[in-house]
């Protein structure tokens, strides 16, 4: 294998960037530098004769450790790069509570090589919004400030499982009209929050405690965005979360798997998800 693999720096996020639009995927630069800004995460790339032909990213939530951003060169698959970029990611990861990963259909194989076994399915959906299907569906839902964010921060560490906090307030910052909370009286019934994206924007996570505080704050969030592209990445646990979406107008575009390194337990209460961050994130 005449490549060379070593950290990826920020002055190689135009090279990230490159290989996320040759391949079609959404991130932007600010996705990029997250994995190389926060402690204790990272990212790897391989290169051939001065060009770029591989990355593969980690970020770690103190309990769980994430992988993402495992890109291959069309031209250059099945070569063994994609392997070997796993393989440094893993022995990163080695002293990690627990590992995960979003793996596409195609990926799939090459993880469970890897020792990594499934988790639940989920579903990306997308929607062109229509911001009068919405409107009224919101209920209490209102849009987070800063005074929201301890007790945000708080169910969180307990819904997903692990310290997550810079990766909230950061998709806050980047796009506060995707940052809503339901509560009921002093109860918190759910919040989400988004970013955009070189091609669409993503709603995710939605954390709730039931399918109807889930369906209020993705409302909330809608009802102001006409006409913008949406996808909502949501596990397959809850049917009729998934069928209010297509209610909405959201088809489904693609399946993929959480899957988990074998033995790992898995953090948090899925149940509780609506939508995840997407899979670079969780």
């Amino acid at each position: 294998m005449d490549f060379l693999l070593r950290a990826m720096t920020l002055g190689d996020i135009p090279a990230g960037m490159h290989l996320c639009t040759s391949a079609g995927w959404n991130q932007l630069e600010e996705d990029w530098r997250f994995f190389l800004e926060l402690p204790e995460s990272g990212a790897y790339l391989a290169s051939k004769g001065g060009r770029a032909i591989g990355t593969a990213a980690f970020v770690r939530y103190d309990r769980l450790a994430w992988i993402a951003m495992m890109l291959v060169d069309p031209a250059e698959r099945r070569t063994g790069i994609g392997s070997r970029l796993l393989e440094q990611v893993l022995g990163a990861l080695h002293d990690a509570p627990c590992v995960g990963l979003d793996a596409t259909p195609s990926g799939e194989p090459l993880y469970r090589r890897s020792g990594l076994v499934n988790g639940y399915t989920l579903v990306r959906t997308k929607a062109k919004i229509e911001a009068s299907r919405f409107r009224g569906l919101a209920g209490a839902a209102r849009q987070i400030n800063g005074g929201d964010l301890d007790a945000i921060l708080a169910r969180d560490l307990e819904v997903f499982g692990a310290d997550r906090g810079l990766l909230l307030r950061s998709l806050l910052a980047r796009a506060p009209e995707c940052a809503w909370i339901l509560r009921n009286r002093h109860d918190l019934r759910g919040y989400c929050f988004g970013r955009p994206g070189r091609l669409f924007h993503q709603l995710g996570p939605i954390v709730a405690e039931d399918r109807e505080s889930a369906c209020a704050l993705a409302a909330a969030c809608f009802a102001g965005l006409d006409g913008s592209l949406f996808a909502i990445d949501a596990p397959q646990l809850d049917d009729r979360w998934l069928a209010w979406l297509q209610s909405v107008g959201f088809g489904v575009e693609r399946p993929f798997v959480r899957m988990f390194r074998s033995g790992h337990a898995h953090p948090g209460a899925p149940a509780r998800q609506y939508a995840i961050t997407g899979p670079e994130f969780a």
